[in-house]
C-alpha cells in the first residue's frame, strides 16, 4: 500500500474576478507540487467521475504547468487544474484532491489535498421594480486613427492590387509568344500557406479564428484541385459527404480531417476556445491531409504510367 501524505489545501483559483460567487462561475481547481525530482510520474485521478452530480461540473479537464525549474538540481514547481463550475446556489463542497507520486527511485506514495468550499449564490432579480425600457440605438463614438487604419491599409491595397494587373497586363503583351511559366502545384500552394500559421501566437483565444479559417480555407482549396469538388462553397457536411469513400484518403486521415473542420467552425460560429493540444494538433493534421492525399495521387500516375 502506498503512504497518503497530507499535502496541505487544495489549489483554488476564480477565473471571473468578482466578490462573490455567482452560479455558472468557472473555476480553476486542482493542487501545487514545489521541488518535483526529474524523472517522478504523476498519476491523476479522473475527477469527471468524481463529479457526478448536476450541481458542478468539469469544463476542462487536467492540464499541468511547470511554473518554474531549479537549475542545479533540475526539480520543478508543478501546478495541475482542472476547470470547474457549479449549477446550483449554496454551499458546494470540492472534493479532495488525490495523486499518486512515484519518485525516481521506485518509492511510490498518495499525496492527498484537504477539499476547498464555495459559496454560490444566484443573480437576484427585483421583479417587483423591474421596469421595461425601450431599446436603445447603438452610442456612436468618433473614429480614431488606429480604427481608420485597416480601411487606410485596405485602400492602399487596392490601389496596389490595380497597379499590379495594369503592370502584369502590358508585360503579357509586350511578352506575347513567351513561354508561359508552368504553376505551382496546388500541393506546393497548400502547404506555403499552412506554413505561415507555424507561430504558436495563433494558438492565443483571439487569434485561432484567422488561424482555423486560414488552415481550412487552405485545405479546401487543395481539395478543390485534388479531389475536383466545390469544396470553397460547401459546409463541413457537405464537404465530407463528398469525399467519404473516395480513393487516395486514408481512413485515420479523413477522421482527423473531419474533426479539424468540425473544431474549426466551433472555433468560428460558436466561439470555442481551442485548448493548447486542440491548437497546436491542428496545423500538424492539415499538413498530413496534404502530403498523404498527394502521394497518393503520385502512386496513381506511377501505376498509369506503367499500364
Amino acid at each position: 500500500m502506498a503512504d497518503v501524505v497530507p499535502s496541505g489545501k487544495a489549489y483554488l483559483r476564480p477565473l471571473q474576478e468578482r466578490d462573490s460567487v455567482l452560479v455558472a462561475d468557472q473555476f480553476e481547481y486542482g493542487f501545487r507540487l514545489d521541488g518535483v525530482q526529474e524523472g517522478t510520474v504523476l498519476e491523476l485521478q479522473d475527477l469527471e467521475s468524481v463529479y457526478r452530480s448536476d450541481s458542478i461540473a468539469v469544463v476542462r479537464g487536467w492540464q499541468l504547468d511547470t511554473l518554474g525549474v531549479d537549475r542545479k538540481s533540475a526539480a520543478a514547481d508543478i501546478l495541475g487544474t482542472v476547470v470547474v463550475a457549479p449549477f446550483e446556489e449554496g454551499r458546494c463542497v470540492l472534493p479532495p484532491v488525490a495523486l499518486r507520486r512515484i519518485r525516481p527511485g521506485g518509492a511510490v506514495d498518495t499525496l492527498l489535498f484537504d477539499p476547498e468550499t464555495i459559496e454560490v449564490r444566484a443573480m437576484p432579480v427585483d421583479t417587483a421594480t423591474f421596469v421595461v425600457n425601450d431599446i436603445k440605438g447603438q452610442m456612436r463614438y468618433p473614429l480614431t486613427f488606429k480604427e481608420l487604419l485597416p480601411y487606410m491599409g485596405a485602400v492602399l491595397a487596392l490601389a496596389a492590387i490595380v497597379w499590379a494587373a495594369v503592370w502584369l497586363v502590358r508585360r503579357r503583351r509586350a511578352g506575347a509568344g513567351a513561354e508561359e511559366k508552368t504553376p505551382e502545384s496546388a500541393y506546393i500552394v497548400a502547404l506555403r500557406t499552412l506554413d505561415k500559421f507555424r507561430s504558436d501566437r495563433y494558438w492565443a483565444p483571439e487569434m485561432q479564428k484567422a488561424y482555423y479559417s486560414g488552415i481550412t480555407d487552405a485545405l479546401k482549396l487543395y481539395i478543390e484541385d485534388r479531389f475536383g469538388v466545390d469544396a470553397p462553397e460547401m459546409t463541413t457536411d457537405e464537404l465530407f459527404s463528398a469525399l467519404k469513400g473516395r480513393d487516395g484518403i486514408p481512413k485515420q486521415v479523413f477522421d482527423s480531417s473531419r474533426e479539424l473542420f468540425e473544431c474549426a467552425d466551433y472555433v468560428k460560429f460558436a466561439k470555442h476556445v481551442a485548448d493548447r493540444d486542440e491548437a497546436s494538433s491542428a496545423l500538424g493534421t492539415a499538413v498530413e491531409f496534404v502530403t498523404a492525399t498527394y502521394k497518393t495521387r503520385l502512386e496513381e500516375e506511377r501505376k498509369a504510367d506503367v499500364l
